[in-house]
């Protein structure tokens, strides 16, 4: 597995509003999608191309072009939906899958409750979007069923992540190419499975929560 965490200080001052616990929703989402355009330009640094005949004012010349299969982008709901804007002003022919998890509480344990994705993934590059690597349990499965449906090429985009985080889909993805890209890579987790410093809850910061 691959880990770039990035550094630049447009990455560091965007991700310092968002912890501001004071920074309200719709500035909030505003930000995750600028953060995640500039995080999206390194998780795309590898993305697959081909040659591609054009015609300049000036002469003919080959440029590139993306390769096919398109690349999908895999926003884990709810809370990867607010990334997913960002990601594809920077990649906007992109297919876009969905993979819905819930994370239990109390186990910190994920299942997966709802996913639209295309059946064979066999030579397409996966985008995946989770805003929150904290203890790694609900990426890890993404990368998982991704990979049982013939991902072989996975890149995590996450706003912020914690070692355990790290660590954990380092582990359970051993064998497969993965790569993630972190705007910070945070101290620790709490006892609730909160990421410290962090930023709070992604899901309720980008939409509130329903009462």
């Amino acid at each position: 597995m691959d880990l770039h965490v990035a550094n630049h200080p447009l990455v560091s001052h965007k991700l310092s509003v968002l912890r501001d616990q004071d920074t309200p929703s719709p500035v909030f989402r505003a930000l995750t999608s600028e953060l995640v355009t500039l995080l999206a330009y390194e998780a795309t640094r590898n993305i697959r191309t081909e040659d591609h005949q054009i015609v300049t004012p000036v002469q003919t010349t080959v440029g590139k072009k993306l390769a096919k299969p398109r690349p999908v982008v895999v926003p884990i709901l709810r809370a990867g939906l607010g990334m997913l804007e960002g990601m594809v002003a920077l990649l906007p022919s992109a297919e876009v899958g969905f993979l819905g998890m819930v994370r239990d509480e109390e186990t910190l344990q994920p299942s997966v409750y709802a996913e639209r994705l295309p059946e064979n993934l066999s030579d397409r590059q996966c985008f995946v979007l989770d805003p929150m690597l904290a203890t790694g349990g609900s990426l890890l499965q993404a990368i998982r069923f991704l990979a049982q449906k013939g991902a072989s090429d996975i890149t995590a985009v996450c706003l912020l992540g914690a070692p355990e985080g790290v660590k954990a889909v380092e582990e359970g993805t051993k064998g497969l190419k993965v790569t993630i890209v972190l705007g910070a890579l945070d101290e620790k987790l709490n006892e609730r499975g909160f990421i410290v410093p962090g930023l709070g809850d992604a899901g309720d910061r980008l939409y509130g929560t329903v009462g």
